[in-house]
């Protein structure tokens, strides 16, 4: 099983927040070279930009051989991607084509599709790498990943002797890519299929970004997870933003046309809002920003249902998450009074993992997440 190598820092790259976020991700995660991701930040000065930078840098690694590289590029050249556009698919094939024919061709892991409902989704299972199996982690991310990305994430458990399950729940993927499925709060469902499946009893639930909300949600309903470790949480999505603001938008919601008007003028006058509402409608399958915002709004602290995990839990939360406030780690953090155990870290800037999913010290997070396991 290959070994990968996750550089320590995060690397100032573009003056955009979550364009710098994206490009430190994939080399956080030791897919990419800094200097490709470098590269490509000089060539973009607005979100339209994204493509055709990340794209020159994939092309380049593929013709110098550098598959690896290559394939992460594509994958990031999608990312920003609009849904409208063709490429959005091609790209998704072509990283998938890359990832499984060429880049992971003959590596011990198995991708399956299980039962699901009254259709499919797909798991990849990474075995133990080690000639006895410790233990089973269930890993699955949040609301846009693909479960390829967290690969070698998986593969450092693997090399510890762990089992694992990366699986793609609805809006996620190549479920709804391939089966048309949009994001369902009710993740103990597709949990619940993973474990039926694979006859797992025993195991420990990784859900990382969203995927924190999600994995709460799931422990709650399902008592075959033992453990739990939400790298990055949002507990309540509208309680990210200030209390004043909170107000505003939930007023907002009680006029639709106000509501959807004033999201198409910020589309306007921000690519980044455009993208990030035409992504949330994509995920959601909703058709207005109205619609996108309130089935976002079924993520909440009613339906997480905190008081019901029960299991042992770690919870991992970096201090300058642009995405979600540090607030909400302590909001999620009180609610779960009824687990089993509870340990909590927040990564300062001094450790690079200050960042959501602690980008910057993957290395930090990972060697964190192992040793809590190890107490059990």
């Amino acid at each position: 099983m290959k070994n990968f190598e996750f550089p320590i820092g995060y690397v100032k790259m573009h003056k955009t927040k979550i364009i710098d976020f994206q490009l430190n991700r994939w080399y956080s995660w030791g897919y990419t070279r800094l200097e490709d991701m470098q590269a490509a930040a000089k060539e973009i000065n607005k979100l339209e930009d994204w493509k055709a930078a990340l794209l020159k840098q994939a092309d380049k690694a593929l013709k110098e051989g550098r598959l690896m590289n290559a394939t992460f590029n594509y994958r990031a050249a999608e990312f920003f991607v609009h849904p409208d556009d063709p490429d959005k698919k091609k790209l998704y094939d072509q990283f998938i084509d890359m990832f499984y024919n060429q880049l992971f061709k003959g590596e011990n892991l198995e991708r399956v599709w299980i039962p699901y409902e009254k259709t499919e989704i797909p798991v990849l299972k990474i075995p133990s790498a080690l000639d006895h199996v410790k233990d089973t982690i269930v890993v699955h991310g949040g609301f846009d990943s693909f479960m390829e990305e967290l690969y070698s994430c998986a593969v450092y458990f693997s090399n510890l002797g762990y089992d694992v399950f990366l699986f793609e729940g609805p809006g996620q993927g190549a479920v709804l890519k391939e089966k048309d499925l949009v994001l369902d709060y009710e993740w103990e469902k597709s949990v619940g299929a993973v474990l039926d499946y694979f006859d797992l009893k025993d195991a420990t639930l990784l859900g990382f970004s969203m995927g924190g909300w999600l994995c709460f949600r799931a422990a709650a309903y399902e008592p075959r997870i033992k453990r739990v470790i939400a790298s990055s949480i949002a507990y309540d999505y509208m309680k990210i933003p200030s209390k004043a603001i909170e107000a505003f938008a939930r007023w907002l919601f009680k006029y639709p046309k106000v509501m959807n008007v004033m999201s198409e003028w910020k589309m306007k006058m921000m690519p980044q809002e455009k993208w990030g509402v035409d992504n949330l409608m994509y995920i959601t399958g909703t058709k207005t920003p109205l619609d996108g915002g309130l089935a976002l709004l079924e993520f909440n602290e009613e339906h997480l249902k905190s008081e019901l995990v029960k299991q042992d839990v770690l919870v991992l939360t970096g201090e300058a998450d642009h995405f979600i406030p540090v607030k909400m780690h302590h909001l999620q953090v009180k609610a779960l009074k009824n687990v089993k155990s509870m340990e909590e870290h927040i990564f300062t800037e001094e450790t690079h993992a200050h960042n959501h999913c602690m980008i910057g010290n993957t290395r930090l997070m990972l060697d964190t997440m192992a040793e809590w396991l190890r107490k059990y």
